[in-house]
């Protein structure tokens, strides 16, 4: 068995020298720093003065026993690991001292590996309880200094949306908030909502586009019993629902060309009038509105209407693509992968920089939540602790179509065509060589300088 210098400071408690002397020989040789007592009393007066990592206690000793002496120190041992030894106990004995604090049980007589193996399985439980105090401490910091509403970001853009979310929660300003599929639209309705006088209210989110064009108005204003066939009851519809919280419109540039003249009028005047009733109710609701569609590009192309636009864009908050930006990538990673640790009860330490290199070139299409969904399926299939390269098998770029060019290009400037082909080859030689960017170079046929300066200009992500 080889030995190894732990540097870590163990107490044994014994009546008997000779096994005192064994172990304290024995543990030397192990790198661990000994000291022993005869009894509970001396072991108490020992860990009021010294901190143990580890302490090996017998519990048929005079004066004071091992289970008294785990009874009486406990407060002393709170960061100690304990493993008790006994001739004459028994598996309830075991359970009594676990019950007391002790971490392990060994019988005596004993083999000298099966002490040392002991604390070697405790010392692993150790460093993993370190480990994973240390990785909540660190969610802790990210989730303090880096987030909002379950969003993590720290690059400026994300900074700078979180700030203006968090004013926005102190007022009951219409938002309108755009961005690609999977940015996070909904999150940051919840933490406007969340972080507002609202918050004790209720938060109705519904998919405009998810709702039959023919179920619509039903759905949002509700109905007078008898007023169609099958309304057999008054049913309120989702912004009588709201009342008093939010209702958070996704997709809301789906709504067909009717039913948005009937929201301006309830933006306009806190109320609605369900279907077959003849008066209109007020109401009071905040409404948050989400989009992945450009509306001013809609309202010129008369597919939505301007009034309704400028309604709703009181307070525009317009939530930038993965893809724009890489730097919160590696933040989101550990985000992630704590989450799946503890979801899929997985022991994955992190992600190696390989793996985390192949992430940051990809382009994210569907962003945040292809990114959570990739980091998912890659824990699921790895047998190991770090996520490596084969656990993200992305379908590679194309390489560039000369016959499409013309719908690549606009223009035409060859200086721009130049800078064009110069990224994308860049960007293939550094996948080629998982960014060895010696090897890049002599793919490429350039100077390290020239690469490193055309990475800069180009903003290519390492």
């Amino acid at each position: 068995m080889n030995t190894e210098n732990t540097e870590k400071n163990l107490l044994i408690i014994d009546d008997e020298e000779n096994m005192r002397h064994m172990l304290t020989t024995l543990l030397c040789k192990f790198g661990y720093n000994v000291d022993t007592a005869s009894d509970g009393h001396q072991a108490i007066e020992k860990v009021m003065q010294t901190h143990y990592d580890f302490i090996l206690c017998d519990l048929k000793m005079p004066n004071m026993d091992g289970m008294t002496f785990l009874e009486s120190a406990k407060k002393y041992l709170t960061s100690s690991t304990v493993i008790v030894m006994s001739a004459y106990g028994s598996i309830e004995t075991a359970i009594e001292a676990m019950k007391l604090g002790a971490y392990d049980y060994i019988s005596k007589p004993f083999k000298t590996d099966e002490v040392y193996l002991a604390l070697k399985k405790a010392e692993e439980r150790e460093a993993l309880k370190k480990e994973n105090s240390q990785l909540k401490k660190r969610i802790k910091s990210i989730e303090q200094n880096y987030s909002f509403a379950n969003m993590i970001g720290k690059s400026h853009a994300m900074q700078s949306i979180f700030k203006l979310a968090l004013k926005a929660a102190q007022y009951d300003t219409t938002v309108l908030i755009s961005g690609e599929s999977g940015t996070g639209k909904e999150l940051i309705a919840k933490g406007i909502h969340f972080n507002g006088e609202r918050r004790t209210k209720t938060f109705i989110p519904v998919n405009c586009g998810g709702i039959p064009d023919n179920l619509l108005e039903s759905e949002f204003f509700g109905y007078k019993k008898g007023s169609f066939t099958g309304a057999d009851k008054n049913t309120k519809g989702l912004f009588e629902e709201a009342d008093g919280g939010t209702l958070f419109l996704d997709e809301i540039g789906e709504l067909p060309a009717n039913l948005q003249v009937k929201f301006l009028r309830v933006l306009q005047e806190n109320e609605v009038r369900p279907i077959g009733e003849s008066k209109a109710k007020k109401i009071n609701v905040r409404v948050l509105a989400a989009t992945s569609k450009n509306l001013e590009v809609e309202t010129k192309k008369g597919r939505f209407r301007q009034d309704l636009f400028y309604r709703l864009n009181v307070l525009p908050i317009k939530i930038p693509p993965l893809r724009d930006r890489c730097e919160d990538i590696p933040l989101l990673c550990s985000y992630f992968i704590n989450k799946f640790k503890k979801t899929l009860s997985k022991e994955i330490k992190g992600i190696s920089n390989e793996a985390l290199s192949i992430l940051l070139r990809h382009k994210w299409p569907g962003n945040v939540r292809e990114l959570e969904n990739t980091l998912e399926r890659a824990a699921i299939l790895s047998e190991e602790k770090i996520l490596m390269p084969e656990h993200f098998p992305f379908e590679q770029t194309t390489d560039l179509d000369i016959d499409n060019i013309d719908n690549i290009l606009e223009g035409y400037s060859l200086k721009k065509a130049q800078r064009f082909i110069e990224k994308k080859l860049i960007i293939k030689a550094l996948e080629i060589t998982k960014g060895n960017r010696t090897k890049a170079i002599q793919l490429l046929e350039i100077s390290h300088p020239s690469l490193l300066s055309k990475i800069k200009t180009y903003d290519i992500p390492l």
